[in-house]
Protein backbone atom coordinates (compact mmCIF):
# COMPACT_ATOMS: atom_id res chain seq x y z
CA UNK A 1 0.00 0.00 0.00
CA UNK A 2 1.32 3.55 -0.90
CA UNK A 3 2.22 5.95 2.11
CA UNK A 4 1.84 9.36 1.64
CA UNK A 5 3.54 11.60 4.22
CA UNK A 6 2.71 15.17 4.78
CA UNK A 7 5.14 17.25 6.78
CA UNK A 8 4.01 20.69 7.69
CA UNK A 9 6.69 23.61 9.34
CA UNK A 10 4.44 25.72 11.28
CA UNK A 11 4.48 28.40 8.55
CA UNK A 12 1.20 30.77 8.29
CA UNK A 13 1.84 30.69 5.04
CA UNK A 14 0.80 27.01 4.95
CA UNK A 15 -1.92 26.94 7.11
CA UNK A 16 -3.30 30.32 4.47
CA UNK A 17 -2.78 28.34 1.55
CA UNK A 18 -3.57 24.68 2.95
CA UNK A 19 -0.09 23.38 1.77
CA UNK A 20 2.49 20.78 3.39
CA UNK A 21 6.26 21.96 3.36
CA UNK A 22 6.90 18.27 2.11
CA UNK A 23 4.85 15.86 0.83
CA UNK A 24 6.29 12.06 0.16
CA UNK A 25 4.65 9.34 -2.05
CA UNK A 26 6.94 6.28 -0.96
CA UNK A 27 10.33 7.03 -1.47
CA UNK A 28 9.25 10.38 -4.03
CA UNK A 29 9.46 13.62 -2.31
CA UNK A 30 8.38 16.62 -3.20
CA UNK A 31 9.50 19.84 -1.47
CA UNK A 32 7.42 23.14 -1.59
CA UNK A 33 9.26 26.09 -3.33
CA UNK A 34 11.38 27.75 -0.63
CA UNK A 35 12.58 30.87 0.48
CA UNK A 36 15.45 32.45 2.53
CA UNK A 37 13.21 33.09 5.83
CA UNK A 38 15.19 31.50 8.78
CA UNK A 39 13.19 29.84 10.44
CA UNK A 40 14.36 30.00 14.02
CA UNK A 41 15.01 34.41 13.58
CA UNK A 42 12.29 34.72 11.10
CA UNK A 43 14.53 36.73 9.41
CA UNK A 44 15.58 37.16 5.49
CA UNK A 45 18.81 37.87 4.93
CA UNK A 46 19.82 41.03 2.50
CA UNK A 47 22.29 38.80 0.41
CA UNK A 48 21.18 36.80 -2.49
CA UNK A 49 23.72 34.48 -2.22
CA UNK A 50 22.94 34.19 1.69
CA UNK A 51 19.28 34.15 1.07
CA UNK A 52 20.48 30.67 -0.97
CA UNK A 53 22.25 29.56 1.65
CA UNK A 54 19.87 29.79 3.99
CA UNK A 55 16.85 28.23 1.53
CA UNK A 56 19.41 25.52 1.31
CA UNK A 57 19.57 24.80 5.31
CA UNK A 58 15.57 25.03 4.97
CA UNK A 59 15.38 22.46 2.26
CA UNK A 60 18.23 20.01 4.32
CA UNK A 61 15.87 20.02 6.95
CA UNK A 62 12.46 19.25 5.22
CA UNK A 63 14.56 16.35 3.44
CA UNK A 64 15.74 15.05 6.98
CA UNK A 65 11.96 14.97 8.43
CA UNK A 66 11.11 12.30 5.88
CA UNK A 67 14.22 10.96 6.43
CA UNK A 68 16.36 11.34 2.81
CA UNK A 69 19.30 14.92 2.26
CA UNK A 70 20.55 16.91 -0.63
CA UNK A 71 22.30 14.27 -2.27
CA UNK A 72 19.18 12.29 -3.20
CA UNK A 73 17.39 15.35 -4.88
CA UNK A 74 16.60 14.61 -9.10
CA UNK A 75 14.78 17.86 -10.02
CA UNK A 76 15.22 21.45 -8.83
CA UNK A 77 13.40 24.55 -9.58
CA UNK A 78 14.97 27.68 -9.22
CA UNK A 79 13.26 31.24 -8.97
CA UNK A 80 15.30 34.35 -9.14
CA UNK A 81 13.77 37.91 -8.53
CA UNK A 82 16.29 40.02 -10.36
CA UNK A 83 17.99 38.40 -13.85
CA UNK A 84 21.19 39.99 -12.80
CA UNK A 85 21.54 37.73 -9.54
CA UNK A 86 21.11 34.56 -12.15
CA UNK A 87 24.69 33.74 -12.80
CA UNK A 88 25.92 34.08 -9.42
CA UNK A 89 23.00 32.46 -7.97
CA UNK A 90 23.60 29.34 -10.37
CA UNK A 91 27.18 29.14 -9.72
CA UNK A 92 26.76 28.90 -6.00
CA UNK A 93 24.04 26.55 -6.32
CA UNK A 94 26.72 24.90 -8.60
CA UNK A 95 28.22 24.27 -5.71
CA UNK A 96 25.30 22.76 -3.36
CA UNK A 97 24.73 20.31 -5.79
CA UNK A 98 28.46 19.33 -7.61
CA UNK A 99 28.50 15.35 -7.78
CA UNK A 100 24.43 15.56 -7.45
CA UNK A 101 23.58 17.42 -10.63
CA UNK A 102 19.42 17.20 -10.72
CA UNK A 103 17.81 18.00 -14.11
CA UNK A 104 17.04 21.77 -13.47
CA UNK A 105 15.12 24.93 -14.48
CA UNK A 106 15.86 28.19 -13.53
CA UNK A 107 13.61 31.17 -14.15
CA UNK A 108 13.01 34.67 -13.22
CA UNK A 109 9.58 35.41 -12.43
CA UNK A 110 8.22 38.10 -9.99
CA UNK A 111 8.32 36.08 -6.40
CA UNK A 112 5.52 36.30 -3.36
CA UNK A 113 7.47 39.80 -1.92
CA UNK A 114 10.21 41.84 -3.08
CA UNK A 115 12.58 40.73 0.06
CA UNK A 116 12.50 36.86 -1.47
CA UNK A 117 15.79 37.05 -3.94
CA UNK A 118 15.52 33.07 -4.80
CA UNK A 119 13.51 30.58 -4.25
CA UNK A 120 14.00 26.49 -4.81
CA UNK A 121 11.32 24.27 -4.92
CA UNK A 122 13.00 20.33 -5.59
CA UNK A 123 11.95 16.41 -6.00
CA UNK A 124 13.93 13.92 -4.70
CA UNK A 125 13.93 10.04 -4.67
CA UNK A 126 14.73 8.46 -0.93
CA UNK A 127 17.72 6.17 -1.11
CA UNK A 128 19.11 8.66 -5.06
CA UNK A 129 22.68 8.98 -3.13
CA UNK A 130 22.89 5.41 -3.12
CA UNK A 131 21.60 4.29 -5.96
CA UNK A 132 23.95 3.05 -9.24
CA UNK A 133 24.46 6.00 -11.42
CA UNK A 134 25.16 6.54 -14.80
CA UNK A 135 26.98 10.20 -16.77
CA UNK A 136 26.01 10.62 -20.19
CA UNK A 137 27.51 13.23 -22.20
CA UNK A 138 25.47 13.78 -25.68
CA UNK A 139 28.08 15.45 -28.15
CA UNK A 140 27.32 19.09 -29.28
Amino acid sequence: MTKITKVKTGSKFEEIASYSRVVAVDNWIMVSNTAGRNPDSNEIPEDVIEQTDQVFKNIERALEAVGSCLADVVRSNVFIQNPDDIHRVMEHIGTKFRGINPATTATCPPLGSTAYKVELEVTAYRGASEAESEDIVIPQ
